[in-house]
């Protein structure tokens, strides 16, 4: 627990000094690193397919770092605040609540215990509009550390109000997808959905991909599509636990003049219950 903690407050930090379009897909070691010290520790197995995972997200995870854009962190949160009502942002904001509220309120009682994508498409659209709200509480405390407060303005009290809200409706959902589906499927769906809105919303409100030239940027995409594939191979291939082995139950009906020979036995065989 104390290790997933300083995890993710370094994973809040990178977000700081790094783009979303760096840091978002990078996220895909975690998955990389349980893999191995699961295959170790907790005598998974892994199999090639795994492995051909792992490597996948290893070498795109290296294309993305060395053709990651420059970041151009904002000097202050109002700085932050232009460019979140900037018209092409604003649209996109607009476009996501839009779609999140349709899902919620329409797709959900209907289709929210059938089709995956109801709940992920909620939290993936809450959770791309959550980091850009993080990234800005960021940058906020990272200028107060620095002598220059940002606490005193209400933006940075509307970055983290958002923040807050977004978090509780993207967990509250996802705790959904999990109770319905299997985790198997929900975690590579879930994903690819939110890093590629997170990727989209960062580069629209930050402008990451802004002075960098077709190369750079397709290369980006490349490796970006080679860490989601190397996710989607791992989470698939992953072996589930199997149910306990088959057994038997024994009964003493009360007739103490019966030997052991004379005992009712019944056997349990597990797949007439975990099919």
């Amino acid at each position: 627990m104390i290790t997933m903690i300083v995890g993710e407050v370094a994973n809040f930090v990178a977000y700081i000094y790094a783009p979303a379009v760096l840091v978002t897909p990078l996220g895909a070691l975690s998955i990389i690193v349980s893999a191995v010290l699961a295959h170790f520790m907790l005598k998974e197995r892994l199999r090639q397919m795994g492995i051909l995972g792992c490597v996948s997200c290893i070498v795109g995870s290296v294309v993305i770092v060395l053709h990651a854009p420059e970041e151009h962190t904002p000097s202050s949160v109002e700085e932050v605040w232009k460019l979140a009502t900037e018209p092409a942002f604003l649209i996109y904001v607009a476009a996501t609540l839009s779609i999140a509220l349709v899902l919620i309120l329409h797709f959900e009682p209907l289709y929210g215990q059938t089709n995956i994508l109801v709940y992920l498409g909620i939290c993936s659209l809450m959770g791309a509009l959550t980091v850009v709200s993080i990234k800005a509480i960021g940058i906020a405390i990272k200028l107060t550390l620095e002598g220059i407060n940002q606490f005193k303005y209400a933006e940075t009290w509307f970055f983290l109000s958002v923040a807050v809200v977004f978090v509780i409706t993207q967990l509250n959902y996802l705790n959904k997808a999990l109770d319905t589906f299997n985790t198997a499927i929900v975690s590579p769906i879930y994903y690819v959905m939110f890093t590629t809105l997170t990727i989209i919303a960062s580069a629209i409100m930050f402008k990451d991909w802004s002075g960098q030239d077709a190369s750079s940027i397709t290369s980006e995409i490349c490796g970006f599509v080679t860490v989601l594939t190397g996710t989607i191979i791992l989470h698939m291939t992953r072996e589930e636990e199997q149910p306990s082995a088959t057994g038997t139950v024994s009964w003493f009906d009360g007739d103490r003049s019966k030997g052991r020979e004379e005992t009712h036995f019944i056997t349990l065989d597990n797949s007439d219950y975990f099919d």
